[in-house]
């Protein structure tokens, strides 16, 4: 299957689905529909709302039925990318070679922007998947995640890795901690929406359970090694193709390549898509685009 063509044509159906939310009805203040606008049509790869998409159609689900799902999906997404882009998060000005919502439109904008999508999301989700999304969207998923992004920096590596040499190797276990959090963060902060994208297609799709937890469990692994792409990226990667510059050096973030290094993220990220594509084998045949897709994260270069 031509993967290439394939997205392409998938991220057509998920766009004509989202401006039918954005572009039917004129809604006032106006200045908030525009700015969510703003930011929803900015040109992302639509990858969550895709993979909900695919994970029901594997399932024998219509699509019919989950694309409002995967719609929210998407406006969730998009709503953590306004915030997390905020003088107070990670401070960025530009996002997919485009200013920023809080540049574009100032910060309040920016924020109930973001607020309008969150809301917006629940609004049209599918009420059999609620619980779901709830909890890998807030506090036990992606919210946690990004508090603990916050107040965890590389400088703890330094202070650990300074206590070790001072007490001859005992600070080992305080280390193995600050991986476990580094873990803890990007399962949180990005993985658990990726998983919910697939298992809520599944779900939506009355897939039997153990689909519902293969899936899920590819999910995870897959979410976790995009994000290790994106530490690396983040470092290495063409700023044009990502369409903006990188901050988590700036921001002193714990990322994999400030513990592992650049080579070992790279392996890591390799190993969990492997292990991910053990879980697809109860789909047969019918997974092989989640294969394709699964490489993808780790081949890219934005």
């Amino acid at each position: 299957m031509d993967l290439k063509n394939f997205l392409s044509e998938k991220k057509k159906i998920v766009d004509s689905a989202l401006k039918k939310y954005f572009f039917v009805d004129k809604e006032e203040p106006n200045i908030i529909n525009t700015a969510m606008q703003y930011s929803i049509f900015a040109g992302g790869k639509r990858l969550r709302p895709i993979l909900c998409l695919i994970a029901g159609e594997i399932c024998g689900g219509l699509s019919k039925n989950i694309i409002p799902t995967a719609c929210a999906i998407e406006m969730i997404h998009t709503y953590s990318l306004i915030h997390d882009d905020l003088p107070a998060m990670d401070d960025d000005d530009y996002r997919r070679g485009r200013l920023t919502s809080h540049k574009k439109f100032g910060e309040a904008i920016a924020i109930l922007a973001g607020d309008g999508l969150l809301t917006k999301a629940f609004e049209i989700m599918d009420s059999k998947v609620v619980k779901e999304i709830a909890l890998a969207s807030g506090t036990k998923g992606m919210v946690g995640g990004q508090v603990e992004d916050i107040i965890t920096s590389v400088h703890s590596i330094q202070y650990i890795r300074l206590c070790s040499e001072s007490y001859g190797g005992q600070a080992v276990n305080s280390e193995q901690k600050l991986k476990e959090k580094l873990e803890y963060i990007h399962v949180h902060k990005t993985a658990k929406m990726i998983e919910v994208s697939l298992k809520v297609g599944a779900i939506l799709a009355n897939a039997e359970p153990k689909k519902v937890k293969a899936i899920s469990d590819y999910g995870r692994k897959i979410g976790l090694a995009f994000q290790i792409s994106d530490d690396i990226l983040d470092i290495i990667g063409d700023k044009k193709k990502l369409g903006k510059k990188g901050s988590d050096i700036k921001n002193n973030k714990l990322t994999y390549p400030s513990v592992y290094g650049i080579e070992e993220s790279k392996n890591k990220a390799k190993n969990l898509i492997s292990n991910s594509k053990k879980d697809l084998k109860i789909f047969g045949r019918k997974a092989i685009i989640l294969e394709q897709l699964a490489d993808y994260i780790v081949d890219r270069n934005y």
